[in-house]
């Protein structure tokens, strides 16, 4: 494990309910020359469709351009884009087009999203969200790798096609892919894929096992080096800690209130497996108490108490970067979101580089 990390934000172009979609956009755009003015590693975009009131990021891909074009050094990364909602050639050529552009600082995080809703407006059933997401994931490093490629699957057959533009990295942009459910974990360690992971419904402490399983799966296969981890938590940073635990309290539980809740109307849904747990975890989420959630979900507090607490979770976890997610619920005001920006930034990323 080396010893630098790599410092990223993760970004959902929140939409408060008082503010229009332009506004939103706006303040996205901020902090976006905020984060590659302060020295931030990587921004990370989410893929949420149709919530409005909640978030305009619809679209990961056209913002990743509009952000490469406003950029020159910073990384810019999809987290997650939502594979099996669309044709992968689609996706390979908008990812190699954006790849491209920034000249090589696109990082593709791929996943298949935890949440039906999207899948039934796209008209994919999400019973075979699983399989999709193999199939696509496949033909894009082929497209991506391949002079010319063809390919025969269940939902996808290409015969002798040539994709133009390739990346600007050789052999591809790196990939990183999200892992929820347990099976997920040595599955990805198999194949040679570094991770996401998050507690959205689980706890910090419970990443370890699955995080070991996955490292001995990378191992077994023969891959070099480890298999590397980047961690997705909600941040908080104000200077004084009495502030910092106050201020996004409104907002975490919120958002907690509100995941439990559409787990576990998600529970009955197609393609829900028991393995998990949905409509357990949904209800545990939606009494969770503020106090257990800075203890096991969330990072908050002073630039030194932040410090403190991701040392101990590199520790235990072996890390190689974090997505501080810097408005978890989308309630925290734009000052404190930048706030929170500028501490990581100044205080805490120099400790590990």
């Amino acid at each position: 494990m080396g010893s630098t990390m790599e410092f990223g934000a993760f970004l959902e172009f929140p939409c408060r309910e008082e503010q229009s979609e332009a506004e939103a956009f706006a303040e996205g755009f901020d902090l976006v020359a905020a984060a590659e003015a302060w020295g931030l590693d990587a921004l990370w975009l989410a893929e949420l469709h149709f919530s409005p009131g909640r978030s305009v990021l619809a679209s990961p891909m056209t913002l990743a351009a509009a952000i490469a074009a406003r950029t020159s050094r910073m990384k810019v990364g999809t987290a997650v884009q939502v594979l099996p909602l669309c044709n992968p050639l689609r996706i390979a050529e908008e990812a190699a087009t954006v790849d491209q552009i920034s000249r090589g600082r696109l990082i593709f995080g791929v996943g298949r999203s935890g949440f039906a809703r999207s899948y039934e407006a796209y008209g994919v059933p999400y019973g075979e969200s699983r399989e999709r997401f193999a199939e696509a994931l496949e033909i894009i490093v082929k497209a991506w790798t391949e002079p010319v490629c063809s390919y025969q699957g269940t939902f996808h057959s290409l015969q002798n096609v040539a994709l133009s533009p390739k990346p600007f990295q050789r052999p591809h942009p790196p990939i990183r892919v999200a892992a929820t459910s347990v099976d997920t974990y040595p599955t990805m360690g198999r194949l040679g894929y570094d991770l996401f992971v998050a507690v959205r419904l689980g706890t910090l402490s419970e990443l370890a096992p699955n995080i070991r399983a996955y490292r001995a799966a990378y191992r077994a296969a023969g891959h070099a080096g480890e298999g590397r981890i980047f961690l997705r938590v909600p941040f908080y940073i104000a200077e004084d800690a009495e502030r910092a635990l106050a201020e996004p309290e409104e907002s975490i539980i919120q958002f907690y209130r509100r995941l439990g809740t559409q787990f576990e109307d998600s529970a009955a849904g197609p393609g829900a497996r028991a393995i998990e747990q949905r409509a357990d975890r949904g209800q545990r989420l939606q009494s969770v108490s503020y106090e257990e959630a800075l203890r096991e979900k969330v990072i908050v507090g002073t630039p030194a108490m932040v410090i403190d607490r991701l040392r101990i979770l590199r520790e235990e976890l072996g890390l190689d970067g974090i997505l501080a997610e810097l408005n978890c619920g989308g309630l925290v005001p734009q000052e404190g979101v930048r706030q929170t920006l500028r501490l990581l930034c100044e205080q805490v990323m120099p400790h590990f580089r």
